[in-house]
């Protein structure tokens, strides 16, 4: 997917997902798109349910799909976690080592990448910190990545994408964000591999686009999906207090979440773009 990204110069959506009917939703949007399409889940979603929970419900909607789905581990915190991950099912996993200092972190990197590589899985990294929460990690976003240590971390641990920090984060932003764009080129011509964009919830579609136009090739969307989820079920409650079928709750979670994904994955540029 991600490669097929990068020779046509668009961005694969890559969306978190908590539960079965944001699973449905983010596969019906791409359907109705004609998009490839990545979920993802981080380790606090798979210490609540379980990897195995999630890789049933993803796999049993990706067989009746119409386009390609991958289900990615994100912010993967272990090796042990990363490994499991492929154990369960799982087609694409990141392990997340940009809380180390650049030895460990290509230490860590290279020992999953080399386990991936003989199950034929795709491994995502982070280099740089891209600031806010993620599950238990946390970071200031002070840490852009560097196009040269880019570069000699890509060679060292053979990884298939990676995630950069040109000034975005997790979560949403208190101010408008300032992101070195520029960066993203430099980058870009500095490693083979499809670049990666974090924090993407909460951007301008003139920021994504930008950062696609110059190589990012996957964009990540977790916080805007679970407030549109959340927000429909408030909407409703609020509406008819006496709602108390979970089926009411999660169709219109649902509907909100369809119709943010197929806006994203528009700013992406990923919509006709299945094979």
């Amino acid at each position: 997917m991600l490669l097929d990204a990068q020779k046509g110069g668009y961005a694969v959506g890559a969306f978190n997902v908590e539960n079965m009917e944001m699973v449905k939703a983010v596969i019906q949007a791409a359907e109705e798109l004609n998009a490839p399409v990545m979920l993802q889940t981080t380790p606090s979603t798979v210490k609540y349910g379980s990897l195995e929970t999630y890789f049933g419900i993803v796999s049993a909607e990706a067989k009746k799909a119409s386009v390609p789905v991958c289900l990615h581990l994100d912010h993967g915190s272990s090796f042990e976690l990363a490994v499991q991950a492929m154990k369960a099912g799982y087609t694409s996993v990141m392990i997340d080592g940009s809380h180390e200092d650049l030895e460990n972190n290509i230490a860590l990197t290279k020992r999953v990448a080399d386990v991936a590589a003989a199950c034929g899985i795709p491994v995502e990294a982070e280099l740089g910190k891209v600031g806010g929460k993620e599950d238990d990690l946390e970071a200031e976003a002070d840490t852009n990545t560097d196009p040269a240590e880019a570069k000699v971390f890509v060679e060292r641990t053979g990884v298939s994408s990676l995630a950069i920090a040109i000034g975005t984060a997790h979560g949403f932003y208190a101010g408008t964000p300032v992101l070195d764009k520029e960066r993203v080129s430099q980058i870009k011509e500095a490693v083979p591999v499809p670049l990666v964009l974090h924090g993407a919830s909460g951007l301008s579609d003139e920021d994504v686009r930008e950062c696609v136009k110059r190589g990012m090739c996957k964009v990540n969307f977790a916080t805007e999906l679970r407030v549109a989820y959340t927000d429909a079920c408030k909407k409703l409650l609020g509406e008819k207090p006496g709602t108390f079928d979970p089926k009411k709750l999660g169709t219109v979670g649902m509907e909100a979440v369809k119709e943010l994904v197929k806006g994203r994955m528009k700013v992406c540029g990923c919509d006709g773009r299945a094979k």
